[in-house]
């Protein structure tokens, strides 16, 4: 088996269940692409690797197959699952549906001003992640831009929606930053029209903003 992502081990926390570490550990690892699609995962190596017994990892394989993370197989392992196109273009376009009508409803309510503040620092933060060169950063603080234009909504039922996609739309920014590295400006300039047509009033720019940017990502993908 792959290594499960070294990189994040030290995200595990040692004092959490070993059910949970071990989830945690191979969930993050596939969202980051760490662990691609199509990539052989053995409990027995696993167990070795971030120092379990089977039983919590085979609990959290259950649990990754449940999710659609993972395709369980014979002699206690698995593949990684890939994310057909098809799948990344539904991602895609429903992520573009649900945030277009929040942003609609952040502008009806006059909600923008209390949103600006939020927006500009996590600007703020994707500038320094690009200066950086960070794409783990950039693709955190990305997620947390567009998190919160949902939420500003107050659109309950969007927020819960949104939540709904958001591991397979980490993936599918992991996947895009390490295809396309430049992706990272091109982002962030489509971030900063974003949070300007919001200070506007311009839902609809907002809308066509979005358009072109989540076809940026279903061009690369």
């Amino acid at each position: 088996m792959q290594g499960v992502g070294s990189a994040v081990v030290s995200d595990t926390s040692t004092e959490a269940p070993a059910a949970e570490r071990a989830y945690e550990h191979v969930k993050r690892a596939i969202i980051r692409g760490d662990l691609p699609g199509g990539t052989a995962i053995s409990e027995n190596a696993l167990c070795q690797e971030i120092g379990v017994s089977r039983t919590p990892v085979h609990e959290a394989f259950l649990r990754l197959a449940a999710e659609e993370l993972i395709l369980l197989g014979a002699r206690r392992g698995a593949v990684v699952r890939p994310m057909s196109p098809n799948e990344a273009a539904d991602v895609l376009e429903m992520r573009e549906a649900i945030e277009s009508t929040a942003a609609t409803r952040v502008v009806t309510d006059g909600r923008a001003p209390e949103l600006a503040p939020r927006l500009r620092a996590e600007l703020a933060e994707q500038e320094a992640a690009v200066a950086d060169g960070d794409v783990d950063r950039f693709v955190e603080r990305d997620a947390a831009f567009h998190a919160a234009v949902i939420a500003g909504s107050r659109n309950a039922i969007a927020v819960l929606f949104a939540r709904t996609l958001a591991d397979r739309q980490q993936r599918l920014r992991h996947q895009l930053m390490r295809l396309r590295p430049e992706q990272l400006q091109a982002s962030l300039d489509d971030h900063r029209a974003l949070a300007a047509a919001l200070d506007d009033g311009d839902a609809e720019r907002y809308a066509a903003v979005l358009r072109a940017h989540v076809a940026s990502h279903r061009g690369a993908l």
